[in-house]
């Protein structure tokens, strides 16, 4: 994503995650596909830019390796697919550019806008024709939003809304879209599917957006024997943020970032995120460990909880981060040929 879940504070309206037994055969799943943007994104960005002649997005932000970004990660080491994966595998997801199943890039939407990043539906048609069959006992992992928001408050520098004559008209189709590519991968049949909420900043239109995804997803139709899994990473972030002891990490500074702070040696100590867009590894972590605590994904065996949303309280948090010094923005200048 351009402001990835880590700067997302925003409470995900009426959807409730709730732990759930896995649809499958086995007693761990058997892959991992990650489809999303660059909270989740593997290298496919850093492969695309930096392989491409002539270079296709020269104003684009780089993880460049050399301010500690890791493996063409958005951070400074393996993010929550990656050790979903190597706690099953022994092996992080690999890029789809790599010859992998993680189809993410940094920078996508789930709305095609026009630009050269593949968004939702152009990475699911991605891993239609690579041949890859349909794993039934896999896990697919779809992580996106925060960009569309991005677009819809016209913070992207091109293609904002795309063709959509408005803000809520975007939004509504972001969610029925997002839905609509969970639909899909149920009919191509997907059994396993692990999706997060819109995870901007607590700020009015990612409110809008939750409260249309709650709604779109009411209307799915899926498989007797498909398991959705719904995540509100936006909720993590406000619990990481408020109680960082639950999760055995230190107060968390929101008034710079790692780079910022030159902290990359220590390991982004006590610091919320790497580069002001994108959290440190160590919230990465805490996050997997939040999710598979939750749904089981590596142990096979969820907590049996229920939560309470939270719907105030969090404004001067979202507030803060908001303020930040944005750095220069992932999405491409030029149209799609």
């Amino acid at each position: 994503m351009v402001r990835t879940l880590l700067v997302a504070l925003a409470i995900l309206g009426t959807i409730v995650s709730s732990p759930a037994s896995a649809k499958r055969d086995t007693a761990h799943y058997t892959s991992i596909t990650v489809f999303g943007d660059s909270l989740v994104d593997a290298g496919n960005f850093y492969i695309y830019k930096t392989t491409t002649t002539p270079d296709p997005v020269p104003d684009y932000f780089l993880p460049d390796p050399s301010l500690g970004y890791a493996n063409g990660r958005f951070t400074n080491g393996y993010d929550y697919p990656d050790l979903i994966s190597m706690h099953l595998f022994g092996v992080p997801t690999t890029p789809s550019l790599a010859g992998g199943n993680n189809f993410a890039y940094g920078g996508a939407r789930i709305v095609d806008t026009g630009d050269n990043i593949p968004d939702l539906q152009a990475q699911i048609n991605a891993f239609q024709t690579s041949g890859r069959p349909v794993d039934p006992n896999g896990l697919y992992i779809l992580n996106f939003g925060a960009n569309d928001v991005f677009g819809a408050e016209g913070a992207l520098p091109v293609n904002g809304l795309g063709p959509y004559p408005d803000v809520s008209t975007y939004l509504q189709a972001a969610a029925d879209q997002y839905v609509a590519g969970i639909q899909a991968l149920n009919d191509l049949g997907v059994r396993n599917i692990f999706i997060t909420d819109f995870p901007l900043a607590g700020d009015p239109l990612t409110t809008e957006a939750n409260n249309d995804l709650s709604l779109a997803l009411t209307k799915l139709n899926l498989d007797a024997g498909t398991d959705l899994m719904v995540y509100s990473l936006s909720n993590f972030n406000v619990r990481v943020l408020t109680d960082p002891a639950s999760f055995g990490l230190p107060p968390q500074r929101l008034d710079t970032s790692c780079i910022a702070a030159g902290a990359q040696a220590t390991g982004c100590t006590g610091i919320f995120s790497f580069d002001g867009i994108h959290p440190t590894a160590a919230i990465q972590a805490a996050g997997y460990n939040d999710i598979n605590k939750q749904f089981g994904l590596t142990s096979g065996v969820p907590e049996p909880v229920s939560w309470v949303l939270m719907c105030a309280g969090f404004g001067a948090i979202g507030g803060a981060l908001r303020s930040r010094h944005r750095p220069p923005l992932e999405r491409t200048p030029t149209s799609r040929s």
